[in-house]
Parts: C-alpha cells; sequence; structure tokens
C-alpha cells in the first residue's frame, strides 16, 4: 500500500511532466497512479491535491515568487518547482499541518534534488 510521501512522490512526477511540456500527462494520470500502486483513499488523495494545484496554480505560484529571495520562480529547477508547488498547496489550500508539508519537502528533496536544495526549500516553504 501506497504511503503519503509516495502519493506526494508521483504527484510531483505528474506536475514535473506538466513543466516539462507534457500537457497531455493527465490523460495517463490514472496510469501513472496505478503503476505506483496508489489506490482508494490514497488516489482520492493524490487526485485532490492534483486537482487543487491546477485550479490554484496562479496563486500558488503568486505565494512561491513573492517569498523568494534573489530569485525568480524561472529560476528554479522543475523538479524544486514541483516540490514548492505541492508544498504551497498544501499549506495554504490543502488544511495539512505545516511541519508535515516541510518535512515531506525536504525528505522528497533529499532524494531528487541537488544537495543545497533542502535547504532551499525549507525556507520558502517557511515563508509561506
Amino acid at each position: 500500500m501506497a504511503t503519503r510521501r509516495h502519493v506526494r512522490q508521483s504527484v510531483i512526477s505528474i506536475l514535473y511532466a506538466k513543466d516539462i511540456g507534457n500537457i497531455d500527462i493527465d490523460d495517463f494520470k490514472d496510469e501513472i497512479l496505478a503503476d505506483n500502486k496508489i489506490k482508494n483513499k490514497q488516489y482520492e488523495f493524490a487526485n485532490s491535491l492534483l486537482v487543487g494545484i491546477d485550479q490554484n496554480m496562479k496563486d500558488i505560484d503568486d505565494n512561491i515568487s513573492k517569498n523568494l529571495s534573489k530569485r525568480s520562480i524561472g529560476d528554479i529547477g522543475l523538479i524544486e518547482k514541483a516540490i514548492l508547488r505541492l508544498g504551497t498547496y498544501e499549506i495554504l489550500f490543502g488544511g495539512t499541518n505545516k511541519v508535515v508539508v516541510i518535512n515531506e519537502a525536504i525528505e522528497i528533496a533529499k532524494e531528487l534534488c541537488a544537495p543545497n536544495s533542502p535547504k532551499f526549500l525549507n525556507a520558502v516553504l517557511d515563508k509561506i
């Protein structure tokens, strides 16, 4: 059974795919989640995150942008941006405890990003 971290990793991969130009990724969302053994309540959680992020993308990106120091959102790596979008959504709209969101973002970044990314993500999400 998939954990919430597995769900978040799958959501990040879908957000990343969209950001690199795979606009049809939503057509394969169910297959991606099924391949990652995300079903039932975890599927509902993943779907709610993806729909919520899509519906609130402008607000999410605006919040990220205003909490970046010396950088623009376009300067952020695509995986880091996907993690920030997910974390920002969960903090602002998802009702998830901020400490949990930041911890998950840091742990996922340790697996997927450059060594300095967890510290950067922590700083930005903490400001949001």
